[in-house]
């Protein structure tokens, strides 16, 4: 759906979210950082301040990581959303599943992926959008059934990442990411992207062919209910 502005677009996904929750209160849940996500997550905190939304059964799973960081960088992805979504709805740290729990990366990703495969799958994912079409870190090529691991950032990403850390020399080149199996098995997916930066890529995914070279293109071939909410920026005027 193309909506006007970032305040409908936070709404309405958080609508979704919340109506996921309701359905499923023990739900499992990822949650992307990023800009486009945040209004959602903020509507989502003004809820349970208010208590209309009961996060308390609510497992948390980490969407994407760079690697390299030491503890309590506050670049780190893991830091950005316990800023952003953990501590606003009221979630302790006793439940999320952060990807780097220790010892090697590659051992930490074959963890991760059996703790969500112990609760069958994902519940709901919030997801943006990469201006070249990567999903958490699913960059280009990512087959459909990716698992979680280490991943060797683009140029493109570390570009577009530099502006949180002062330039592309200081970007982590290698990050660990959440794979395509998981988000896609996801009975809910919430696609929120806005800005005109992101408008190729938008048609690209939703219009263009289907494979690894836009991995969001993947969405279209998704097991569960997927919705793409879009501000008109990043959709144009078609």
């Amino acid at each position: 759906m193309v909506v006007e502005d970032g305040d409908e677009l936070g709404r309405l996904g958080a609508d979704l979210v919340a109506e996921a929750i309701a359905a499923r209160p023990a739900s499992s849940i990822t949650a992307a950082t990023g800009e486009s996500p945040m209004g959602l997550y903020s509507v989502l905190a003004a809820r349970h301040r208010s208590g209309a939304l009961d996060t308390g059964a609510l497992t948390v799973f980490q969407l994407d990581e760079y690697l390299g960081l030491v503890p309590d960088d506050r670049r780190s992805l893991l830091g950005w959303m316990r800023r952003s979504f953990l501590e606003p709805l009221g979630i302790p740290d006793s439940r999320v599943v952060p990807l780097l729990s220790g010892g090697a990366p590659e051992r930490a990703c074959a963890v991760f992926d059996a703790a969500i495969e112990a609760r069958g799958r994902l519940d709901v994912a919030v997801l943006g959008l990469g201006r070249n079409g990567h999903l958490g870190f699913n960059e280009p090529p990512s087959p459909p059934r990716s698992p979680t691991r280490v991943v060797e950032l683009s140029a493109d990403t570390l570009k577009d990442n530099a502006r949180y850390w002062g330039s592309v020399a200081e970007v982590p080149s290698r990050a660990v990411t959440m794979g395509l199996r998981h988000l896609l098995e996801a009975r809910r997916i919430v696609l929120v992207v806005s800005g005109a930066t992101k408008r190729e890529i938008v048609h690209r995914a939703l219009e263009g062919p289907v494979g690894p070279q836009v991995p969001a293109s993947f969405l279209r071939t998704a097991e569960g209910d997927v919705t793409v909410i879009v501000d008109r920026a990043a959709w144009g005027d078609r």
